[in-house]
């Protein structure tokens, strides 16, 4: 019996467009036509000819490259065998069956399948390939001779002989051209982006914060011109008085954004077809699977017995915590013995260096400083998260997300906290944020769009310098001519403090809390500051883009839901900015430093209370799901409950009707 009636044939299924989506990477060589049968490369290629797979080789320079693609029908048989779950047209979330097609629900761009899903199926069939033959088999690479075992994978045992290189996805170039006209080089729309395009070519994660990005940018459109305002106009004696209503302008409206940012992500959710919670670690790049967790683990091994379970999992759950306090503590340590010396020393020779050009000759100097030590502490970070007990992938990531943020929250902002607290210069304070705002978003957006390139023309020059050295000097300008050999010598999209938990969105979500922090935290001192914001982000946006497009592989895509572990930074550096506002306040207007709470000082007290409340009390008048989100999950969850009842009811039926006829034959 069908679940769902009307099913139609899969010949009746709309063929969507095959293009090829995945590389591999070999050596280049010639293979002698009675070697083939034998040769490991001709072994793979036909492997992936019998999975159904659409099989391009190409002969690049000094490597050979195989393009692959997958028909709708491979990959929906794929999908079945990895039971992956996807909306149906009654709201409710199943496994997918290739048979009964029509009954899942399409993505925005009428696919089938999402890009994660996809990934997920290639590395299925690519990464399945396996001996089930009754003996080994005996490959041949140039003079190199192996065994592939019963039972062995054969991707996995290439990868090991350094003869698969790589393999890593390819971009879609009419995707890709369609995505630089309309999302890279549309400079008009300023912060409007195509997020399903963006969704349906990258994947979840990167549209979720390109979503975020433009909204930030948009909603900063009101502190940039507030800011504008109190920047141009001489308030005289009132400005004791506009600088407080700035500031607490500027707390509702962060308050706000964080509120209504969240209601924003689960209206694309449901526009995406995608459930909410979700399992964050199916569709990272390891393809580290949810039976791995410990959890899982635990109660495959205990089984039925209840006690022993549940003390496994307590002494297992708290034995993480420990670990997960050990590694914070470890850290924080770190940073109060070898950070904070080494940061206030900066600031104190910042504040005694009088000449302009010393000054920011310094920052610059130790912007790049931070960076090199932030990157040693970034991959202690990793080394010790691999001792913690985390659920997932996604969950390792947001600790390393925390644990790097503390190393570069004090790099940030301890320099500007002397400034503020020792000297109450806040002259000296208004040019540190300047100087940090102009050189650190220009240093950022230099490294972001030069490095790759640099990169890429270093690969280019060692392909021809090898090329050259077999060939001999007499050969000619080397070229260039497949695209897929250009895209493999382009550098991969990776953080910069290792590609282990996380890719290249830490760098960039880090530069906008960063930046987020400290125009948010200092909003008194430089109101202008949000003008200087808004007008990165609407470069950022467009930067982000065409280096993901044009200089940048495709990145492998990450399920995720949500920004994860940066909404959290983001509440806490608004807590934080409303505690460094409030004491601003108070020390512009004690100038004399007596600190007696006037009428004026208490009123700032009493404001910064009420702020605190405001913000943990906002959530409460804003809902985070939107009515249509949450009318249509209630409308699929009941169309859900009415269809299994039925079908569970004629089930019964059919059972009683079945026994009752085998009872009146006795």
């Amino acid at each position: 019996m069908k679940l769902f009636g009307g099913g139609q044939e899969m010949n009746a299924v709309d063929e969507e467009q095959t293009a090829f989506e995945i590389g591999v990477v070999v050596p280049k060589r010639n293979v002698k036509e009675e070697e083939k049968t034998s040769d490991c490369v001709e072994v793979l290629v036909k492997e992936f000819r019998n999975l159904g797979l659409v099989v391009e080789r190409v002969h690049g320079v000094v490597d050979e490259f195989i393009k692959l693609a997958a028909p709708l029908e491979t990959l929906g048989r794929a999908a079945a065998e990895l039971q992956i779950k996807k909306r149906t047209a009654i709201g409710m979330d199943l496994q997918f069956e290739w048979e009964e097609v029509d009954a899942f629900v399409r993505q925005p761009d009428g696919s089938v399948f999402s890009w994660c899903e996809r990934f997920r199926c290639y590395r299925h069939l690519l990464y399945g390939i396996i001996n089930k033959s009754r003996s080994s088999v005996t490959l041949r690479f140039d003079d190199k001779e192996f065994c592939w075992e019963v039972g062995e994978y054969l991707l996995q045992k290439l990868e090991s002989e350094r003869i698969v290189k790589e393999v890593f996805p390819l971009h879609d170039e009419i995707k890709r051209k369609k995505l630089l006209h309309t999302w890279a080089l549309h400079w008009w729309d300023f912060t409007n982006q195509p997020i399903d395009e963006i969704y349906a070519y990258f994947g979840a994660k990167i549209a979720i914060y390109f979503a975020f990005l433009g909204m930030y940018t948009r909603w900063l459109l009101f502190p940039a011109a507030f800011g504008l305002i109190m920047h141009m106009f001489d308030f005289g004696s009132l400005q004791l008085l506009v600088l407080p209503i700035f500031f607490v302008c500027i707390i509702l409206w962060a308050i706000m954004f964080s509120q209504f940012w969240k209601r924003k992500n689960s209206a694309l959710l449901a526009r995406w077809q995608i459930s909410y919670p979700v399992r964050t670690d199916l569709g990272y790049r390891q393809g580290v699977g949810w039976s791995s967790s410990p959890s899982v683990e635990l109660a495959k091994k205990w089984g039925t017995d209840k006690t022993k379970e549940k003390e496994m999992f307590q002494r297992i759950e708290w034995f993480g915590r420990l670990m997960r306090f050990r590694n914070d503590a470890f850290i924080i340590f770190s940073i109060i013995c070898l950070q904070l010396p080494f940061e206030l020393a900066y600031a104190h020779i910042y504040e005694v260096i009088e000449s302009d050009i010393m000054k920011v000759g310094l920052t610059t100097i130790y912007l790049f400083a931070i960076q090199f030590l932030t990157q040693i502490g970034g991959k202690i970070s990793v080394k010790l998260i691999k001792y913690e007990n985390n659920e997932n992938t996604e969950k390792r990531a947001d600790s390393l997300v925390y644990k790097v943020f503390g190393l570069y929250f004090m790099q940030s902002y301890i320099g500007v906290f002397y400034h503020a607290l020792l000297h109450r210069n806040f002259s000296t304070l208004r040019k540190v944020l300047i100087q940090r705002l102009l050189v650190s978003q220009v240093l950022e957006n230099l490294l972001e769009n030069i490095l790759p390139y640099l990169k890429y023309s270093y690969k280019k020059y060692r392909v021809r310098s090898k090329k050259k050295r077999e060939k001999g000097s007499s050969i000619g300008k080397i070229q260039f001519a497949y695209r897929v050999e250009k895209e493999y010598l382009k550098p991969s999209y990776s953080a910069s403090i290792g590609m282990e938990l996380e890719d290249g969105l830490f760098d960039d979500f880090l530069e906008v809390a960063l930046q987020f922090g400290m125009i948010m935290m200092f909003a008194c001192a430089f109101p202008l500051a949000f003008a200087f914001a808004t007008l990165n982000n609407i470069t950022e946006i467009r930067a982000d883009a065409l280096k993901l497009l044009a200089m940048l592989r495709r990145p492998t895509p990450r399920f995720s839901t949500t920004i994860g572990a940066w909404l959290n930074i983001f509440q806490f550096l608004i807590v934080m900015s409303i505690c460094t506002n409030c004491a601003l306040l108070v020390w512009l207007y004690d100038e004399e430093g007596k600190w007696k709470i006037e009428p004026g000082l208490a009123a700032i007290l009493v404001m910064e209370h009420v702020l605190l409340l405001i913000k943990f009390g906002f959530s409460r008048f804003v809902p985070e799901e939107p009515a249509w989100v949450e009318a249509n999950r209630v409308k699929n969850a009941t169309n859900a409950e009415n269809m299994c009842s039925k079908q569970l009811l004629k089930s019964i039926s059919g059972a009683r009707t079945t026994f009752g006829d085998v009872k009146k034959s006795q």
